[in-house]
């Protein structure tokens, strides 16, 4: 009698906890990001559907998501954490969902992946980070090369062409002769951004003059120099100071008279004169959640997988800032653009056949989208000879 009463105990214990188990065997992904951008809250989006459209998130608790609150859904756990631009409480962040036993990171933007990457590299089975909008992977400290990285890292790249970016100012000004640009020297994507538009500007037998700064405080001063050193137009590189700071830079360029050039599209929308470089943003997102998924399923390891490197290139054109600065758009620039605004809406250049953006998932079942993604992240791997060569170049390169 004792044995079967011990059995039946047994049974009800477990039948009692069967619920909590499930949920403990749920994955719990946290998301780490600088500050709510406009490029980051898209990229978010990108995830989000693609988790929900695997069945990770259900409809209700996609509708329900508010990124101020974690969620411990029916089939996965989420947590939210946003430094709201203060680098310090990145590495707070960083650790407190370490803390939290999170399976994966998914971490937004250079910052914040260089801060994870650097806090579980000497783990013993450190949690996977899948990083998404890091324009500077390579030489901060988060990976060599596309497959040369730690087991434990993935993501994907968007590719700024600088290249592309910085001749548009003789588009718009042929006569065009000193510009200028602010670097955040703390900030590897600014600072490698700031170098791309000397040395380019350069080429293109430009004076390009630089300011430093580190707040918002400081963007003021920095741009005041700038200005006092006669530069006709302000050309910035990607850095959290400058986003957050842009609707300052619009005030004093629209006061002095001159463009203001970033290289994000969306960034018209905020004010500057001309918004030139990529645009994918949510569909980045897609991408990091493409290989949290499969990670998720056991069908990749994300050891094996390269760094997607994705590339578009727009330009757009707020007319209503150009007014205000006293600039006539040129005709040329004019007809490059992919759309414009004017009298606060938006609508298309010349050159509209070029889509903005997508900011939703495909229509197609659960199948088809896992054979695509399947597919997608099939040629991404990486192969011994991709692995030997990319190090014979790091090894030369070293040696040089």
């Amino acid at each position: 009698m004792t044995v079967r009463m011990l059995l039946g105990l047994l049974v009800a214990v477990l039948i009692l906890a069967a619920p909590a188990l499930a949920q403990d065997e749920n994955p719990t992904i946290a998301f780490l990001r600088y500050a709510g951008t406009a490029p980051v809250a898209e990229a978010t989006a990108g995830i989000l559907d693609s988790l929900e459209a695997y069945g990770y998130l259900t409809s209700a608790e996609r509708a329900a998501l508010n990124e101020s609150f974690d969620l411990n859904g029916e089939n996965i756990n989420l947590l939210y954490r946003d430094a709201g631009f203060d680098l310090p409480s990145v590495n707070l962040m960083v650790e407190e969902v370490i803390d939290k036993g999170a399976d994966a990171l998914v971490t937004i933007t250079t910052q914040v992946a260089q801060i994870a990457v650097n806090a579980t590299r000497d783990m013993e089975n450190p949690p996977a980070i899948l990083f998404s909008l890091v324009t500077t992977p390579f030489g901060t400290g988060i990976a060599d090369s596309t497959c040369i990285k730690p087991a434990h890292v993935a993501g994907t790249q968007p590719v700024l062409s600088f290249a592309d970016y910085v001749p548009l100012v003789l588009v718009q000004d042929p006569d065009i002769q000193v510009i200028g640009t602010i670097v955040t020297p703390d900030q590897p994507t600014s600072v490698v951004g700031a170098q791309l538009i000397q040395d380019i500007g350069a080429s293109l037998g430009l004076t390009v003059e630089v300011a430093s700064a580190i707040s918002l405080a400081d963007l003021t001063v920095a741009t005041e120099s700038l200005l006092s050193k006669g530069v006709e137009a302000i050309v910035l590189s990607v850095t959290p100071l400058t986003l957050q700071g842009t609707p300052a830079l619009v005030q004093m360029t629209a006061e002095y008279g001159i463009p203001l050039y970033a290289p994000i599209i969306q960034q018209v929308y905020r004010g500057v004169t001309v918004g030139a470089g990529f645009y994918s943003f949510y569909e980045e997102g897609v991408i990091a959640a493409t290989i949290l998924n499969a990670h998720l399923s056991g069908d990749v390891n994300i050891a094996d997988i390269a760094i997607n490197q994705s590339r578009s290139f727009g330009i757009a054109i707020n007319l209503d800032t150009a007014a205000e600065q006293g600039v006539e758009i040129s005709a040329d620039l004019l007809a490059r653009a992919n759309f414009v605004i004017e009298n606060g809406e938006r609508s298309e250049g010349m050159a509209s056949d070029v889509a903005e953006n997508r900011k939703m998932l495909q229509s197609m079942s659960l199948e088809e989208r896992r054979a695509a993604d399947l597919e997608f992240l099939a040629g991404l791997e990486c192969t011994p000879e991709m692995i030997a060569e990319q190090q014979a170049a790091l090894d030369a390169a070293a040696d040089s």
